[in-house]
């Protein structure tokens, strides 16, 4: 009697879920890949099933994480990227390996010295699920703890299941294509910096060009967002991370993130980080902020405690990659004779390539700099094309 219950109480649920989705799908509105539930539980029966989630891996309300343990899948990992499983960690902060408080689930950190997990922790991982919400920048880290994730499911025979969500940014694809001598952890791959695919779009490619370690076998899904296109506008309902906490901030993200190799601040210790420019004793501008300790998100902001002058750009349209604001305060600092790429090394591997701070150290505008990109552009625009999901 029990038994029938349930099997009928679950096909009732499965027939919901369906409905659901297809409900959405007819209305035109976005359907995240974790929402499709029908679509991907089959694939985790029987399955143990390692995580790699933040505080944006959510169905609704629900964090991912519960809503698949309330279904009975069998979690035997999380896998915490950077500012952590709950997204309540600085940039660069030290994410340590514990036990999720709510659920008991081991957590493993993949950020600091431990990008990509051992056989020994994979051993007890037959499938790995990838939702995070990413924007569209290849310097985000995201995209480089999946490339490491991808890589170590294909050498242990881990399935790999990406659940897509859709790129705030794109519909822009802009910037120097990643040179190999400027490869680090804040760009991996040979594209450019805004480069217009979600991480599903994005997975596809790494597997296809072979970007990582026997890509060939590695056994890769993705789960598309429906109801979405290149064209479609998508605000996000919860921030990706403790400094980019609106669609202004991820808007300029890709634009002002340069900043982080000069002395100047982007109003980290703020509560509009990202949206701002400042600098003291030059004033960059007429608007003067305040950086101050925030936990979760900022402890030791550039100019903590002090006032600083520059630009509030809360009101800013700029989209894609705008380098007006980065090459106006060089020449601001430069002629104080200020020291405005005090991390060079920095600035190229954000750049990709040190030919972005030459030109500017050299006086060129931000028009003749991005002809030197169209060609890299164009090629990276044909070389993705087999890998696209949306119109």
């Amino acid at each position: 009697m029990f038994k029938t219950l349930f099997i009928t109480l679950f096909f009732i649920l499965s027939a919901t879920l369906i409905l659901s989705v297809q409900a959405d799908e007819a209305k035109g509105s976005i359907v995240v890949g974790a929402k499709q539930y029908a679509k991907y539980l089959p694939q985790l029966k029987n399955k143990r099933v390692g995580l790699v989630v933040n505080q944006t891996s959510t169905v609704g309300k629900t964090h991912l994480v519960d809503s698949l343990l309330a279904k009975n899948v069998n979690i035997t990992k999380i896998f915490a990227p950077e500012h952590g499983f709950r997204g309540d960690h600085d940039a660069g902060a030290h994410v340590k390996n514990t036990v999720d408080s709510k659920t008991g689930i081991p957590l493993i950190s993949i950020y600091g010295n431990n990008k990509k997990p051992s056989a020994e922790v994979l051993a007890d991982v037959d499938v790995m699920i990838f939702d995070i919400q990413d924007v569209g920048v290849r310097f985000y880290t995201y995209i480089s703890s999946m490339h490491y994730m991808m890589e170590a499911a294909a050498e242990q025979g881990i399935e790999f299941l990406v659940l897509d969500r859709p790129n705030p940014n794109i519909a822009y694809v802009d910037g120097p294509i990643l040179e190999p001598q400027f490869k680090s952890f804040v760009g991996m791959h040979p594209i450019p910096i805004v480069h217009g695919m979600t991480v599903g779009e994005l997975a596809n490619m790494i597997k296809g060009e072979g970007w990582i370690n026997q890509a060939a076998v590695l056994e890769l899904n993705v789960i598309p967002v429906t109801g979405y296109t290149r064209a479609t506008s998508y605000s996000l309902p919860i921030k990706p991370s403790p400094n980019l906490p609106n669609d202004t901030a991820i808007s300029l993200y890709p634009s002002l993130c340069f900043f982080e190799a000069t002395p100047i601040s982007i109003g980290r210790g703020t509560d509009f980080a990202f949206q701002v420019i400042g600098y003291s004793p030059v004033a960059l501008g007429e608007f003067s902020f305040t950086p101050r300790a925030i936990k979760g998100a900022a402890l030791n902001p550039k100019f903590k405690n002090q006032a600083v002058q520059g630009l509030d750009l809360r009101q800013a349209t700029t989209k894609g990659l705008d380098l007006s604001y980065l090459i106006s305060a060089y020449k601001q600092l430069n002629n104080n004779d200020i020291t405005f790429f005090e991390r060079a090394d920095f600035m190229d591997k954000l750049a990709g390539t040190d030919k972005l701070r030459l030109a500017i150290e050299a006086g060129q505008s931000a028009q003749l700099i991005k002809q030197t990109w169209q060609a890299g552009l164009m090629q990276f625009k044909q070389q993705r094309a087999p890998y696209l999901l949306y119109e």
